[in-house]
Protein backbone atom coordinates (compact mmCIF):
# COMPACT_ATOMS: atom_id res chain seq x y z
CA UNK A 1 0.00 0.00 0.00
CA UNK A 2 1.55 3.53 -1.10
CA UNK A 3 1.99 5.50 1.93
CA UNK A 4 0.27 9.21 2.00
CA UNK A 5 3.67 10.40 1.96
CA UNK A 6 4.53 9.34 -1.20
CA UNK A 7 0.99 9.91 -3.21
CA UNK A 8 1.53 13.54 -1.42
CA UNK A 9 5.42 13.83 -3.67
CA UNK A 10 3.77 13.65 -7.02
CA UNK A 11 2.16 17.20 -6.35
CA UNK A 12 5.58 18.36 -6.05
CA UNK A 13 6.28 21.60 -8.57
CA UNK A 14 9.26 23.56 -8.58
CA UNK A 15 6.89 26.86 -8.43
CA UNK A 16 4.02 24.87 -6.48
CA UNK A 17 0.64 26.10 -8.30
CA UNK A 18 -1.78 25.34 -5.77
CA UNK A 19 -1.61 24.97 -1.85
CA UNK A 20 -1.17 21.34 -1.78
CA UNK A 21 1.91 21.71 -4.16
CA UNK A 22 3.69 23.75 -1.72
CA UNK A 23 2.63 21.48 1.18
CA UNK A 24 4.10 18.96 -0.80
CA UNK A 25 7.18 21.16 -1.31
CA UNK A 26 7.12 21.44 2.03
CA UNK A 27 6.85 17.74 3.42
CA UNK A 28 9.95 16.63 0.97
CA UNK A 29 12.11 19.50 2.71
CA UNK A 30 10.63 18.27 6.34
CA UNK A 31 13.12 14.80 7.27
CA UNK A 32 10.94 13.66 9.91
CA UNK A 33 7.62 13.56 7.95
CA UNK A 34 5.96 9.86 9.16
CA UNK A 35 6.87 8.99 5.61
CA UNK A 36 5.78 5.24 5.47
CA UNK A 37 2.50 5.88 7.77
CA UNK A 38 -0.81 5.72 5.87
CA UNK A 39 -2.91 6.54 9.39
CA UNK A 40 -4.35 9.68 9.40
CA UNK A 41 -4.38 10.53 13.05
CA UNK A 42 -0.73 9.68 12.99
CA UNK A 43 0.16 12.26 9.78
CA UNK A 44 -2.32 14.30 11.23
CA UNK A 45 -1.05 14.47 15.07
CA UNK A 46 2.20 15.19 13.14
CA UNK A 47 1.42 17.81 11.41
CA UNK A 48 -0.24 19.70 14.04
CA UNK A 49 2.75 19.42 16.26
CA UNK A 50 5.81 19.97 14.09
CA UNK A 51 4.14 21.16 10.73
CA UNK A 52 4.41 24.62 11.16
CA UNK A 53 5.18 25.42 7.07
CA UNK A 54 1.51 23.98 6.74
CA UNK A 55 -0.92 27.54 7.13
CA UNK A 56 -4.40 25.49 7.68
CA UNK A 57 -4.90 21.46 8.04
CA UNK A 58 -7.91 22.22 5.56
CA UNK A 59 -4.90 21.93 3.05
CA UNK A 60 -4.07 18.22 4.65
CA UNK A 61 -7.67 17.26 5.21
CA UNK A 62 -8.39 17.98 1.13
CA UNK A 63 -5.30 15.77 0.36
CA UNK A 64 -6.00 13.33 2.52
CA UNK A 65 -9.15 12.88 0.82
CA UNK A 66 -7.34 12.62 -2.69
CA UNK A 67 -5.35 9.96 -1.54
CA UNK A 68 -8.23 7.82 -0.03
CA UNK A 69 -10.15 8.48 -3.30
CA UNK A 70 -7.31 7.35 -5.60
CA UNK A 71 -5.62 4.87 -3.79
CA UNK A 72 -8.34 3.18 -1.76
CA UNK A 73 -11.23 3.72 -3.93
CA UNK A 74 -12.77 5.29 -0.94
Amino acid sequence: MKSFYHYLLKYRHPKPKDSISEFANQAYEDHSFPKTSTDYHEISSYLELNADYLHTMATFDEAWDQYESEVHGK
